[in-house]
């Protein structure tokens, strides 16, 4: 199955901003009932067949943010404007990713990137971008797609609130 990346809106029937309850239920829509996993928590995340984890953040009961991790196979695939993120090598998506916004490296995390213009996180626990066989290092290991505001600053978000209407 693909999962397409649409920043700002969310991740194939995940909606950014939905409920918390809709959210659940759509978690709930995405597991496989022939191959559940022992590791699956309701509410929280669910891991496909191959091995793909979905995991929902939610806040004041509205779904904030959508993080997808590896698969351990090709049965699913996460897309951003026909780039699959997760498994291409990362500077690879990077590369083509910077080919349609800004990227930068995550000035936290020399490893992790960020395209702050849509709220799109790259995250792999180490940089190995030359060694292939180095599979956590040489891709990125999850993609989290949030809300606008989900990166501010506590500063950020009070003047988010003062501009709102």
């Amino acid at each position: 199955m693909d999962f397409d990346l649409v920043p700002s809106t969310g991740v194939g029937p995940l909606r950014i901003g939905m409920g918390r309850h809709a959210a659940n239920t759509v978690l709930d829509s995405l597991r496989d009932l022939s191959a559940v996993s022992e590791s699956d928590r309701p509410g929280q995340h669910i891991f496909r067949p191959g091995g793909l984890m979905i995991n929902i953040h939610c806040v004041r009961d509205m779904l904030e943010a959508i993080e997808l991790g590896r698969p351990s196979s090709q049965t699913d695939r996460v897309l951003f404007q026909g780039v699959d993120v997760l498994a291409l090598p990362a500077r690879e998506v990077v590369r083509r990713v910077g080919e349609f916004t800004s990227i930068e490296e995550d000035p936290d995390d020399d490893a992790s990137f960020i395209a702050p213009d849509l709220l799109l996180s790259f995250w792999r626990p180490f940089a190995a971008d030359e060694e292939p066989e180095e599979g956590q290092g040489h891709y990125f290991s999850s993609v989290l797609l949030a809300r606008p505001g989900y990166y501010d600053t506590p500063a950020q978000a009070a003047e988010r609130l003062q501009q709102s209407p």
